[in-house]
């Protein structure tokens, strides 16, 4: 039977990841509002985009509370650039945290705006090298010791492990490598 996905779909690059898990074969439930939470998947996406926005959404759609208790339970989470954020204990340079489950210290927009956008291409611990696609990102300046460093982009920490919460700074939807969405299938 397919792994069931939740992908938050209030804003941002949501699609990317549906496209990928889908060709992947797991079965894709965008999640929208309250109602969309009624069936608990097996993994759950935070899709890069807008963390402020989606920060704004999940209060005002009232799934905050129920998401953060299922990755609190242990559900798998992949989270790129803003799931990042969002996931983050701690925020360097923005006092709005959201859900508070890995214990980081992320700086939003840490390579500048749209402008700094850059790909490069760097190893990922138990992958190897892939390319990385970083779009106006963040990177971790400080992680916890029971956070497994997965990757770095010139001496910054871009990807981590902490339980079943994946984090990266950059995009691997946006590409053609499905290494990083496999492994998240496999934690689901």
């Amino acid at each position: 039977m397919a792994k069931r996905i939740g992908v938050l779909a209030l804003q941002g690059a949501f699609a990317e990841h549906e496209t990928m898990l889908s060709a992947l074969g797991a079965a894709c439930h965008e999640l929208r509002n309250r109602n969309d939470l009624a069936e608990k998947p097996d993994g759950l996406v935070l899709p890069g985009g807008e963390s402020t926005v989606q920060r704004k959404l999940l209060m005002e759609s009232g799934m905050f509370a129920s998401i953060k208790s299922w990755i609190e339970e242990g559900m798998p989470v992949l989270a790129t650039c803003a799931g990042l954020i969002l996931l983050a204990e701690h925020l360097s340079n923005d006092a709005r945290t959201c859900f508070e489950t890995l214990p980081v210290t992320v700086r939003r927009n840490a390579y500048g705006r749209q402008l700094g956008s850059f790909i490069t291409e760097a190893e990922v611990r138990h992958i190897g090298p892939m390319r990385q696609n970083f779009i106006r990102a963040p990177y971790i300046e400080q992680a916890s010791p029971e956070v497994e460093v997965l990757s770095e982009t010139d001496g910054h920490i871009t990807a981590v492990r902490y339980k079943n919460q994946l984090a990266l700074s950059f995009h691997p939807e946006v590409g053609r490598d499905t290494r990083l969405h496999e492994a998240f299938l496999k934690l689901a």
